[in-house]
């Protein structure tokens, strides 16, 4: 299924850029998300969410397939799959900013494909539980962003500071070697509750196939009485 989604954020282009674009940086803002590994373009998580009482964990990975900064263009292709072998889920998400005012915009086009519980939900539900999410990161990123901003001065005192750690250098003068994929120490988070999340627009869909049955089962017992008669 398509989706597209649309937001803002009150930062200007450039900073928006690198900000979106840091994966560590904006993890913790992204509901039910948890980051646990980083290498280069490709990082590796999981995501938690509910279905009523029933919870799923997708663990997968993703990575960057395009990052043009020229155009302010990311491409992102994602796989996951629950951890109970009940479903899995892939994406290509294509986000593009622009500049607005003294913020930017970012639209997002979705390419996603579902199996499993999630799939019962169809696009209209999706779609409006997407643009709610989407809320929930936007309002958790720019607290961040006011947070950051207000450390901005002891941020830069410390910068100031001597790098005793700098100075301590291996005496070979060599460089040190990579150490692959850095492991990313993140707190397990709420899962997702996808029922709460999308609200009436899910209740429509639970209630209408239910008044057809109850008109079935009403019609057919009125049908019975009329027989009996």
């Amino acid at each position: 299924m398509e989706l597209k989604s649309e937001f803002r954020v009150g930062i200007p282009l450039e900073q928006a850029w690198s900000t979106l674009t840091d994966v560590e940086f904006i993890a913790p803002c992204m509901p039910g998300a948890q980051l646990t590994e980083v290498d280069g373009d490709e990082f590796k998580g999981g995501v938690k969410i509910k279905v009523g009482p029933i919870t799923a964990q997708y663990k997968g990975s993703a990575k960057f397939v395009e990052l043009d900064e020229a155009n302010r263009r990311i491409v992102l292709e994602a796989s996951g799959r629950d951890s109970r072998g009940a479903g899995n889920a892939a994406a290509e998400v294509t986000a593009e900013m622009t500049p607005d005012g003294d913020g930017t915009v970012v639209s997002i086009a979705t390419d996603l494909k579902v199996t499993g519980k999630v799939a019962q939900f169809g696009r209209g539900v999706m779609a409006d539980v997407t643009e709610k999410l989407i809320g929930q990161f936007v309002d958790s990123l720019e607290q961040k962003l006011s947070e950051l901003g207000d450390q901005d001065d002891a941020g830069a005192a410390a910068d100031d500071a001597p790098a005793d750690d700098a100075e301590a250098s291996d005496e070979t003068g060599e460089a040190p070697a990579s150490s692959g994929p850095r492991q990313i120490e993140m707190a397990e988070p709420e899962p997702v509750d996808l029922l709460e999340t999308a609200g009436r627009p899910m209740l429509k869909r639970i209630l209408a196939p239910l008044a057809v049955v109850v008109f079935f089962l009403f019609n057919r017992r009125r049908r019975r009485k009329r027989r009996q008669g």
